[in-house]
């Protein structure tokens, strides 16, 4: 997971890497698996690191609306999943994560290209994280940020 194209991950070196045993956990973190909406989606995780997590979301025709364009649900869905690992990176053992508050501003349309998600935690309380999100496009044009607010409780 240590894979970054450093002009798609802007904020990546402002977070600390996970420690080891965090780390291990999200070795086989897979959340692009078919049977989960964000796999349905293509959602693909690239890095954790301390409160930080990039994915991509790679393009297909089956993203579009019929503008022939990306559709917002899918920067949507991507903006709400990449969150979670960051807020996950925080704890020892695995949590449960609900969204309570999702705001999302897009900036621009996407036609034809990937999408790279940058998450991070700005503040945790002790069992209310807050949290940001850009997407960028695969070549490097911010297209969306989001702001979320999490309850995150013991599993």
């Amino acid at each position: 997971m240590t894979h970054r194209a450093p002009d798609l991950a802007p904020h990546a070196d402002d977070f600390a890497p996970l420690a080891p045993h965090r780390a291990e956990r999200f070795a086989a973190f897979y959340p692009g698996e078919p049977e989960y909406f964000p796999g349905l989606v293509g959602i693909r995780l690239e890095e954790v690191r301390t409160d930080y997590a990039r994915m991509r979301l790679p393009f297909r025709a089956q993203l579009n609306h019929p503008g022939g364009v990306v559709h917002g649900g899918a920067l949507a869905t991507l903006i709400d999943t990449v969150v979670v690992p960051a807020i996950g990176g925080g704890y020892d053992e695995p949590h449960r994560y609900a969204t309570i508050d999702m705001q999302v501003q897009y900036l621009g349309a996407v036609a034809g290209e990937d999408l790279v998600a940058e998450g991070w935690v700005v503040r945790r309380g002790r069992s209310i994280v807050f949290c940001r999100a850009e997407v960028l496009t695969g070549s490097g044009v911010l297209v969306a940020t989001g702001t979320l607010v999490y309850k995150v409780s013991r599993a």
